[in-house]
């Protein structure tokens, strides 16, 4: 069978749905993504990025899409897709053109008790005949490296922990073990020393981040991509549910705002160092 997946979406959506899209795995297997996210593509026959199809023009009213797109689509037997669920239009073309599509929901539905992975795992399974089990893993080559990662940022300045207590916590940090600072490319320069330098490819940043012995950040993609490699983490959680949007793994460790607090400020600094202390410990 010849099946396409496509899945839009930031890093940690992309790593939430993966053990879903591994399911969903065919003889042949296509993923169309955002550009940044198909080196996490691993186990798919070829990736391609979900902008160079020009799939968004499909469905919208006075506009042809690219020659060539809808025959594309025609050679598979199975489309899986996470894109268009929230466009009618789309839907709508795909259907009158009678291609094989199966659309999936590309968010939790509210209320709902389900960790992430489990909601898109549940759905695949629906698909696919069989389920697995719903952790995000990346096979990285692991060194020992006696050092701690720090990714300070987030697609969100709520989810922010202050980046002054992350200075705090790297001076707290370094005379145990050194400190390493992880950023991404083109995001906001920081004063601070021994940073890695940044690279597009996010599964040589999973391979650097496996020889980690610790990684700290918040909510985010790059911190869903050090639990997936299978570093020890320690995740700094507020605004969001961490009961359905944690990064997964057993070396994971969530800290979260006080009950009734929304904040990153109100997680001490005095807290995130005696976790961060207490996972070095081998």
């Amino acid at each position: 069978m010849r099946r396409l997946l496509i899945r839009p979406g930031a890093i940690g959506d992309f790593l939430l749905s993966l053990p879903a899209l591994q399911c969903l795995r065919a003889g042949y297997t296509v993923v169309w993504a955002a550009s940044r996210n198909l080196p996490l593509a691993r186990f798919a026959s070829r990736a391609r990025s979900i902008q160079a199809t020009g799939l968004d023009l499909l469905g919208l009213p006075g506009v042809t899409p690219p020659a060539g797109l809808i025959g594309e689509l025609r050679t598979f037997d199975s489309i899986v897709s996470w894109y268009g669920s929230a466009r009618p239009d789309f839907r709508m073309a795909v259907s009158d053109l009678g291609l094989p599509f199966d659309f999936l929901p590309a968010l939790p539905e509210t209320g709902v008790p389900l960790h992430a992975s489990d909601f898109y795992m549940q759905h695949a399974a629906a698909i696919s005949g069989h389920t697995a089990e719903a952790i995000p893993r990346l096979e990285c080559p692991h060194r020992d490296e006696e050092f701690v990662a720090i990714h300070p940022f987030s697609g969100s300045a709520r989810k922010n922990w202050p980046l002054d207590r992350y200075r705090k916590l790297a001076e707290l940090l370094n005379p145990q073990m050194p400190v390493r600072w992880i950023l991404e490319p083109g995001a906001a320069r920081i004063d601070v020393e021994d940073t890695e330098p940044p690279t597009e490819d996010l599964y040589r940043v999973a391979c650097r981040l496996a020889c980690a012995r610790l990684y700290i950040g918040n909510d985010s993609g790059i911190t869903h991509l050090a639990a997936a490699a299978g570093t020890r983490v320690l995740a700094l959680f507020g605004p969001t549910d961490p009961a359905r949007w944690a990064p997964r793994g057993d070396g994971v460790t969530v800290l979260t705002t006080p009950e009734g607090e929304e904040s990153m400020e109100s997680i001490s600094l005095e807290r995130v160092a005696a976790a961060a202390l207490g996972r070095l410990v081998p």
